[in-house]
């Protein structure tokens, strides 16, 4: 049985308080009015050393442009005031979503394992299962953001504003699937899928420890197989209504895989990272260098994947060239320059580099040095994919996202190590447990 060691279960709670410090600082330190607002902008023109006329300053123009000028600069500001009261919401919402989708990734994962019948992951399952026992908890937290931006405490999805549909035709006319009712019912429907599954493949793997025959094992077989299915579904669904209805004037037929992708090589990154935790504390006895070569290769695949994705949803809609779907791109670049093309290094250049090489995939120090950099470039890459339709351009790494990842790290970590705690390591009556002990290739 896996003990949870104090100094890593203290490192958790003391990531988790940094964090919800930060946070609540990222929210008190929110501008409240316009006039904050005019102090930041003005600060930020005099550090620039551009210090701009407000249009009351500007002499040589008639009354009413006057007030044309006066209006369109208090506009400004209001513009401005909402993106920088959302910025600790948005900060806080790639986290959450982030953190969330990586156990989803992992769920994914071991249904396939599951349904493939494959012979060399079992002595992982284990793990897996850890991993996914953050999905409830991840699922209460981000189910409770979306009930607060329902109720306006946000102002990340525009559509549920009705002061913005009524002047939006491009909006209105999606009204009939984006509304708050029909929204948080899919939401509930997704979420509880995912973890009605993720409960009962793990009851019935329990239960096959003690039974004489392979009855559960087969039960399990037949739920994974319709949990895919149920997943291919719900993942696209999810993936329009959580991010991409952010920007609800832009669509990609590709950004179901493009998400799933991202968070997928994630979450295979994850138990290749937590493998190699517990097998340097003398855990996981069975798992073998062949193990982790073959995680290595999964994480050098989809890194691949994720980036044929990202090549043919970005040539695709730049060589088009319509302005409805352009502006999603010309935005990230635009003003997002350093972490739009900073993912694609990290996403793709660096994984190519490092896991091309065979030896390199069984080496610990290497693999925990790609993975780090791996997942770094995935937050980065829903940052990007989240930041630029709720805070345009007036986005940092600050406090806000520094802290939310630290809260929500910790609390995965907490929880995932606890759930670690509670099972032995090891499932003895899988049918391919011994052919799983001895793999090599």
């Amino acid at each position: 049985m896996y003990t949870f060691s104090s100094k890593l279960k203290t490192f958790s709670l003391i990531l988790m308080v940094v964090g919800l410090l930060g946070i609540g600082y990222g929210f008190l330190s929110a501008p409240k009015n316009i006039q904050e607002v005019e102090a930041i902008l003005a600060s930020d023109a005099h550090g620039s050393h551009e210090v701009s006329k407000s249009p009351t300053e500007t002499h040589a123009i008639t009354g009413e442009d006057k007030v044309s000028a006066e209006t369109e600069h208090k506009e400004h500001l209001n513009h401005v005031l909402n993106q920088l009261q959302n910025k600790p919401w948005a900060a806080l919402y790639v986290a959450c979503i982030f953190f969330m989708l990586i156990s989803l990734g992992v769920l994914a994962f071991y249904a396939i394992q599951q349904v493939s019948q494959a012979g060399w992951s079992p002595v992982l399952f284990r793990v897996m299962q850890g991993i996914t026992a953050y999905l409830p908890v991840g699922s209460v937290l981000f189910f409770i953001f979306l009930i607060l931006s329902g109720l306006h405490f946000n102002h990340l999805f525009i559509w549920l504003d009705p002061s913005i549909v009524a002047e939006d035709k491009i909006i209105a006319n999606k009204t009939g699937y984006l509304n708050f009712p029909f929204w948080i019912i899919r939401a509930a429907i997704f979420l509880i899928g995912w973890n009605l599954y993720r409960y009962f493949s793990r009851k019935n793997c329990l239960a096959q420890d003690e039974a004489t025959d392979d009855s559960f094992y087969k039960k399990n077989f037949k739920m994974s197989a319709a949990f895919l299915v149920f997943f291919i579904v719900t993942e696209s669904i999810m993936s329009w209504d959580w991010i991409m209805s952010i920007d609800p004037h832009w669509f990609s037929t590709l950004f179901g895989w493009y998400v799933f992708a991202s968070f997928f090589v994630s979450g295979i990154t994850v138990i290749c990272l937590v493998a190699l935790y517990l097998k340097s504390k003398g855990y996981l006895e069975h798992v073998n260098t062949s193990h982790i070569h073959d995680l290595a290769k999964f994480m050098f695949g989809f890194s691949i994947f994720w980036t044929y994705l990202w090549f043919s949803q970005f040539m695709l809609i730049w060589y088009a060239d319509i302005p409805e779907e352009v502006t999603y791109f010309v935005t990230r670049i635009q003003l997002y320059n350093l972490p739009f093309f900073g993912a694609v290094v990290m996403n793709f250049v660096f994984p190519i580099l490092i896991l091309v090489n065979t030896d390199f995939k069984r080496i610990t120090w290497v693999l925990v040095m790609a993975g780090s950099v791996i997942l770094l470039g995935h937050y980065i890459d829903f940052f990007n994919m989240i930041m630029p339709g709720t805070v345009g351009d007036q986005w940092f790494i600050g406090v806000s996202e520094i802290a939310s990842v630290l809260f929500f790290l910790g609390l995965f970590i907490f929880v995932v190590f606890t759930a670690l705690t509670k099972v032995p390591l090891l499932p003895r009556r899988n049918p391919f447990i011994e052919e799983s002990k001895h793999f090599h290739y």
